[in-house]
């Protein structure tokens, strides 16, 4: 019996979108689902209880950054990530590969893995398929990711076809390594840049090693939305129907409408936190920057048809005056504001699957949002 099975509810018959619930050690969720970011083990300012009230089904933590720091055997000395850090719903973890990929200026990549430097101390390190299960075997989630190469945008095809490779190759080293699947299920990431013929190579050779889920990696890496877009209406296709889809690292309003309707159940993105950090609130009218002069007397909440703890007690005035002054309640308050956001966006996207509307929701939310070509850095 895998750790998690993944329970198709409904189909949306406008959209073809998925309604569905993931059943894992800690707790069924609820999908189509946006999860927080908490890279050290904490989604950064915000406190368990207060994930919990807006509703925050599961968090995804980072293993690289948990082995640099405080280390996978502390952890595990613990009682695993969930009593660490005292969350008790599900967690998930990748694998550390992109930040491999993306942190370490100076990295080989073998064939048995990539040595590269500690991007704080310099240190010589070396990842692994195998490392890689250990560590996330010992960190304890509810879900795991298989190590895999996220190749840069753009590539070659040569380039990407050894990539592509290698990655299907370490992904049957990360299941025979895989000391824990009766209680941790392991995700396969699917990886093939913009090449179609890729895409459909890298799933059907991880479909044969039957992963209790998949990811689509190697999207969100800098390409335009419109490629991501048609990368997905290719791969989703492709991934079986009963289990769960993963695209990583996606967290704008408008990619989650988008991918949902592409049939993805699960996302993440550090995105609201750090533009929260910014002084960057997202809102129903599209992006709001708070810190501007023009909010200095304006006391009305963040987005007036939020019902969040914040827009029900703080105004865009009280909270322009924090951050600016470098606050951290000020960042607290942006960063809980935006979690929000999305969450509640995610619920809006299930009962539009539920009324089987999902396609005149997004007609609705993009308008509502300002949302067009000319203006798509509103998202």
């Amino acid at each position: 019996m895998s750790a998690i099975r993944y329970e198709l509810i409904k189909t949306c018959k406008q959209s073809g979108a998925r309604l569905g619930k993931l059943h894992t050690p800690h707790g069924v969720i609820e999908t189509p689902i946006f999860m927080p970011v908490g890279t050290m083990a904490t989604v950064k300012t915000i406190s368990p209880d207060e994930l919990e009230e807006m509703h925050a089904q599961i968090i995804l933590s980072n293993t690289y950054h948990l082995w640099i720091r405080p280390g996978e055997d502390i952890i595990k000395e613990a009682g695993g990530l969930h009593k660490f850090m005292n969350w008790n719903k599900p967690i998930l973890t990748d694998s550390g590969g992109f930040q491999v990929f993306s942190l370490s200026k100076l990295r080989d990549i073998k064939e048995e893995g990539v040595h590269f430097r500690n991007h704080i101390s310099g240190e010589k390190l070396f990842l692994s398929p195998e490392k890689a299960m250990q560590i996330q075997n010992d960190l304890g989630p509810d879900i795991m990711m298989a190590f895999d190469e996220c190749p840069p945008h753009p590539a070659s095809e040569e380039y990407m076809k050894a990539s592509v490779e290698r990655t299907s190759r370490w992904a049957e080293r990360c299941l025979g390594a895989h000391a824990n699947p009766d209680t941790q299920g392991l995700f396969g990431i699917v990886q093939g840049g913009e090449y179609e013929h890729f895409r459909k190579q890298s799933a059907k050779e991880l479909i044969s090693l039957d992963f209790p889920g998949y990811a689509i990696g190697g999207l969100s890496v800098g390409e335009p939305k419109e490629i991501m877009n048609r990368v997905l209406e290719y791969t989703t296709p492709l991934l079986p129907d009963n289990k769960p889809r993963y695209l990583m690292g996606v967290g704008s309003a408008d990619s989650l409408i988008d991918g949902a309707i592409r049939g993805i159940d699960m996302f993440d993105c550090v995105l609201p936190t750090r533009i929260a950090r910014n002084g960057t609130c997202m809102t129903s009218s599209g992006r709001l920057v708070v810190r501007n002069a023009k909010f200095a007397r304006d006391f009305r909440p963040i987005d007036e048809k939020c019902d969040c703890h914040v827009c029900k007690n703080y105004s865009r005035a009280y909270i322009r005056h924090l951050v600016k002054c470098n606050e951290s309640f000020g960042f607290r308050l942006t960063s809980y504001h935006n979690l929000y956001f999305l969450l509640n966006l995610m619920e809006q996207v299930r009962q539009a699957i539920r009324e089987d509307r999902l396609l005149d929701f997004r007609e609705e939310y993009f308008e509502a949002y300002g949302f067009n070509k000319e203006n798509a850095k509103n998202f």
